[in-house]
């Protein structure tokens, strides 16, 4: 991990806030998975576009969706965040590329991070977006 999370004084009763993490290369899935959870977030992980419908069409509560823009499936994370703008219109999205040319095209499709980010970055993001 390149960073320490933030942690807050206040012991909250309430759950966690649940981040869905939607990238195809697993280690890394995995890696900021166990960073966002090192930060007391719940993570649940998905592989594919797809995949992550299938888990937000389970009645899983999720409060937000980081998700890759170029993986294999029926969609790609354009395809996702369209869908999570008409079915869940009121869920929080960030997107991320490592491809220059997809960053460019992310423009339109704020908030994003450009590949390599910083995950301590990806965390102050999430926390400010949550607390919109």
């Amino acid at each position: 991990m390149n960073a320490a999370c933030i942690v807050s004084s206040d012991r909250d009763p309430a759950p966690p806030p649940s981040i869905l993490v939607v990238e195809d290369e697993v280690l890394i899935r995995s890696v900021v998975g166990m960073y966002l959870r090192d930060c007391g977030f719940q993570v649940i992980e998905a592989g594919t576009a797809d995949e992550a419908i299938r888990v937000l069409e389970s009645g899983l509560a999720v409060d937000l969706v980081f998700s890759d823009i170029n993986m294999p499936g029926s969609l790609d994370g354009y395809g996702l965040a369209q869908w999570l703008r008409h079915e869940r219109p009121s869920l929080h999205v960030i997107l991320t590329s490592g491809s220059p040319q997809r960053t460019d095209e992310l423009g339109k499709h704020r908030p994003l991070l450009a590949k390599p980010y910083d995950h301590a970055e990806l965390e102050r993001l999430i926390r400010a977006m949550l607390s919109e």
